[in-house]
């Protein structure tokens, strides 16, 4: 399904391609009819399982970020990616989130962000990604 004002199908700006090993925390109810039909081979697993390749987190409190981070940030594999998304202003979704404030929070979890999207009407999406210098 295309999502936003690009026309890009959800599925490709989140990355997602077969063969890979994701969680999604906390999606808006939606969530699953905006990204489409999945990929083939596509595994999703709870977080805790790990060894992920993707991770889609949404939150609406610095509290759930800061934890989901962190746990995010311990499961992934070192080319794996975290995709935080928070809801917009304009949505008027009450939240204490904004960019700046995951940036900050993923510069502390030695993660960096690389891309931005939208996700839809309410949420904004925020790729971090885990510094190749720190890579192992």
């Amino acid at each position: 399904m295309v999502t936003g004002y690009s026309g890009t199908p959800l599925q490709k700006k989140l990355g997602l391609k077969p063969g890979i090993v994701g969680a999604v925390i906390n999606p808006p109810p939606h969530y699953w009819e905006l990204l489409g039909p999945l990929p083939e081979h596509i595994e999703l697993r709870p977080l805790a399982a790990g060894d992920l390749d993707w991770v889609h987190l949404f939150v609406t409190s610095r509290d759930a970020l800061a934890d989901a981070i962190v746990e995010a940030r311990a499961r992934i594999r070192p080319n794996g990616a975290i995709w935080v998304s928070w809801p917009k202003r304009a949505a008027k979704v009450p939240s204490d989130i904004t960019e700046d404030v995951i940036r900050d929070m993923a510069l502390a979890a030695n993660l960096v962000d690389v891309k931005v999207c939208t996700v839809d009407a309410t949420w904004s999406g925020l790729k971090l990604v885990i510094p190749v210098r720190h890579r192992v």
